[in-house]
């Protein structure tokens, strides 16, 4: 039996990032999990591609568009489960079990999220994402995304937009879409340029601009 597992990560000078992904991405190889992984590019001009040719990646590019790029990725992927991951995610430990259960479970899924650096800030704005996951079904992107190809057929796939791609398609899965038992780690770099307080902030009047119509074209400046 064929893995059954495509792995889909979108990147825009993502050298940094990659290989901490690769690195935790390496459980799923060894577990027969995974059947191939697909790195989305959006142009970029650094050594993303290498890193990924490197590891025997599939590859596509076109343009910086997150929904666009996941969208081809997936218009790639050959597996009966789709695992939709950004660059600077890093997974956790016995992932794949996790991973496992929720194919058995049919629905689809994504993981609770911590940051990458300690502190009482991380702390409440990662207890914020998680809390607004579970009560209105609204994870984001860096929680990862575990869905069944026919899911993802059945809710029209991501939609080519440059924002709020992961909320679209959030709130197509409805109520079926559950949070899985481990936390993956994301990268605070915006935290920590902007603060974390004004980040945040700024995070949730964009959730709320576009939950109340605003075209994500025009949310993507102030991003």
């Amino acid at each position: 039996m064929r893995a059954r597992l495509s792995v889909i990560v979108p990147t825009y000078n993502s050298a940094a990032e990659l290989p901490t992904l690769l690195s935790g991405l390496m459980e799923g190889i060894e577990a027969g999990l995974i059947r191939e992984l697909i790195v989305s590019d959006g142009g970029s001009t650094d050594a993303t591609w290498q890193i990924a040719d490197e590891v025997g990646a599939l590859w596509c590019n076109g343009a910086a568009s997150r929904g666009g790029q996941m969208r081809r990725g997936a218009g790639m992927a050959h597996g009966d489960w789709l695992l939709f991951l950004h660059a600077d995610t890093g997974l956790p430990a016995g992932w794949t079990g996790a991973v496992l259960a929720q194919m058995a479970d049919g629905r689809p899924g994504y993981f609770r999220l911590v940051f990458d650096v300690r502190g009482a800030a991380p702390r409440i704005v990662a207890g914020w994402a998680n809390l607004r996951s579970r009560l209105f079904g609204l994870p984001y992107g860096d929680q990862g995304l575990l869905i069944s190809r026919a899911d993802y057929d059945a809710a029209g796939g991501f939609d080519n937009i440059p924002l709020m791609e992961d909320v679209a398609m959030a709130r197509r899965l409805g109520p079926r879409l559950c949070m899985m038992p481990l936390a993956v780690q994301t990268g605070a770099a915006r935290y920590l340029r902007d603060g974390w307080a004004r980040r945040g902030a700024r995070n949730l009047w964009l959730l709320t601009r576009y939950l109340t119509g605003a075209d994500p074209e025009v949310l993507r400046s102030r991003y």
